[in-house]
């Protein structure tokens, strides 16, 4: 079964999601834990989060294939100590409301090291989980990095660099990764081609292991291959194209995984991008059997 779904607006409560969900025709989505642009965190009151798990099971949506994104404001890479601190603090919150809803996974971008290099980066990055991996060694969550566009200094946006992280860590059982498609296209990842799919596929089992390749950001780009833009596009209307996710979804082991539309737009729009994602599912069944 293809499990998929979009990036939902939390603005009218978190129990409200489910519903939401299973009326733009998805079985999974991915949210933020509370406002991304603010280091402030509002904690969910517990009538809320009761409310959230009895709507989970009433509309059938796993708790294992739904994915809480970090805020925006989190650099785990970035060289001012206050800011590292203050990410580390807001990330160690954000996954404390994400293990409260019943979430399993949480997906952070690894960071920038804002021009201290690579290694520095890395470094940086896996310190910062092992703190916060150390001080909540109780819940179960699952961090999960995502590649990013190639840009500035931008820390992984190729996948031997989300694995020089995940080595680095003392905690790698409790790392995996999510696969940004749009992010992928920037940083020369061609979905379009089979031979690149297979790439990006033995690069993921060889740096990292496919066993924590977890989860899918499903975006189509506005700007062509290798341009490190990071602008989002409805499916098929961008560079990828129709025939681009075809190819991409002919893989087993994309298919088996749970997508998350960030396309542009809100529930009406990605309740389109669905339709065209399942058609194009459809089409591959006989191909990929």
């Amino acid at each position: 079964m293809l499990k998929i779904g979009a990036h939902m607006s939390t603005s009218k409560g978190f129990y409200k999601i489910p519903e939401a969900t299973r009326n733009i025709d998805g079985n999974t989505f991915q949210i933020f834990s509370h406002s991304p642009r603010t280091w402030k965190v509002k904690q969910p009151k517990e009538s809320d989060i009761i409310k959230f798990k009895e709507k989970m099971k009433e509309f059938n949506i796993s708790f294992d294939d739904v994915l809480v994104h970090s805020g925006y404001l989190i650099n785990l890479a970035t060289p001012n100590d206050e800011n590292w601190k203050k990410s580390i603090n807001l990330m160690t919150e954000e996954l404390k409301i994400t293990n409260m809803l019943g979430i399993k996974y949480f997906n952070v971008h690894p960071g920038s090291h804002l021009g201290e290099g690579e290694k520095y980066g890395y470094d940086r990055i896996a310190k910062a989980l092992d703190i916060i991996l150390e001080e909540l060694k109780g819940l179960n969550v699952v961090i999960l990095l995502e590649n990013v566009a190639k840009k500035g200094g931008n820390i992984g946006w190729n996948i031997e660099q989300l694995g020089e992280i995940i080595k680095r860590s003392n905690f790698s059982d409790k790392l995996g990764i999510t696969y940004d498609t749009c992010h992928g296209f920037d940083s020369n990842y061609d979905i379009r081609d089979k031979d690149d799919v297979k790439r990006l596929l033995d690069e993921i089992e060889k740096y990292i292991g496919l066993d924590k390749f977890k989860m899918i950001h499903l975006n189509d780009s506005k700007f062509p291959l290798g341009a490190g833009k990071d602008r989002h596009e409805f499916i098929g209307k961008g560079e990828i194209g129709l025939a681009g996710f075809e190819t991409f979804l002919s893989f087993d082991e994309i298919v088996r995984l749970p997508m998350h539309l960030e396309t542009p737009g809100g529930d009406e729009e990605h309740a389109e991008d669905i339709k065209v994602i399942k058609t194009i599912f459809d089409s591959n069944k006989i191909k990929i059997q």
